[in-house]
């Protein structure tokens, strides 16, 4: 059976600043790795399943991404695109669009607006969090609570891509 391979990937930061109801988050910035994972087809949604657990990052779920402006305040979120194609906004309501494929990786760090504005038909990622953060879906401005809890979530321990000599550690510290 062929294994995952993270591979050196080109990572780029776009830091987000507040955008209407969206927050955003203020000191951290969005990680954009282009074609950061190598694999066979049998199971690509696996190999980032792989990938994200050894790198202490539990995946929680399959699927796509909602076709609405949202955010999470319980977690930062890393998407890994294991089928198709797709054009995201970042940020909220006229925000940055990014075209991701097959292999490219996203860390959303918490409060970072995303909406899927177009994809394939096949379009899948797989969705991890670090251990003890989760998604909850906000689709309004936040109360102070939601954003003192955005603001004191701990930093991933490790990359979810490439461990602990990772993008995350260069920018999110």
């Amino acid at each position: 059976m062929a294994r995952a391979q993270s591979i050196n990937s080109h990572v780029q930061a776009l830091l987000l600043e507040r955008n209407d109801w969206v927050p955003n988050n203020p000191k951290l910035p969005v990680l954009i790795y282009f074609q950061a994972v190598r694999y066979d087809k049998v199971d690509p949604a696996g190999f980032f399943e792989e990938i994200f657990e050894s790198n202490g990052w539990p995946p929680q779920w399959r699927y796509g991404i909602y076709d609405y402006h949202h955010y999470h305040t319980k977690g930062h979120e890393v998407l890994g695109v294991a089928k198709g194609n797709a054009r995201l906004m970042l940020g909220g309501p006229g925000g940055q669009v990014l075209e991701v494929t097959v292999g490219d990786v996203l860390l959303l760090p918490a409060g970072t607006g995303h909406c899927n504005i177009g994809s394939s038909d096949d379009f899948l990622v797989v969705g991890a969090y670090p251990p003890g953060q989760s998604a909850d879906i906000c689709r309004e401005a936040p109360t102070s609570d939601q954003l003192a809890n955005i603001a004191k979530l701990p930093y991933p321990k490790r990359d979810p891509v490439q461990g602990f000599e990772g993008a995350v550690l260069r920018y999110w510290t």
